[in-house]
């Protein structure tokens, strides 16, 4: 396996390649681009959970969904709901 000698203009490079990604996907966070309706599999990867927990979400009707030909959907501003109720609040005394 030959070896590839990395400068610090490659990382400087691969720096600003990266911040310019983060951009892009946090302004169309915040700019309400993102989609509305999100399938399984992009559901479990944004919330790091695996098939059987998003499948207890939906038996226990903690995540609301919809069935439309054999595939499941959620509703991104269900699953942001869903986020901000379960939020954990402590106080400090």
């Amino acid at each position: 396996m030959p070896t590839s000698i990395i400068t610090t203009d490659d990382l400087r490079e691969f720096k600003m390649e990266l911040l310019d990604d983060i951009k892009t996907i946090l302004s169309k966070q915040t700019s309400g681009t993102l989609k509305r309706y999100l399938k399984s599999s992009e559901v479990m990867e944004m919330l790091q959970i695996s098939p059987g927990t998003l499948q207890n979400l939906r038996i226990n009707g903690t995540l609301p969904y919809s069935k439309m030909g054999g595939i499941i959907y959620y509703d991104s501003e269900d699953i942001q709901k869903v986020m901000n109720d379960s939020r954990v609040h402590h106080s400090y005394e």
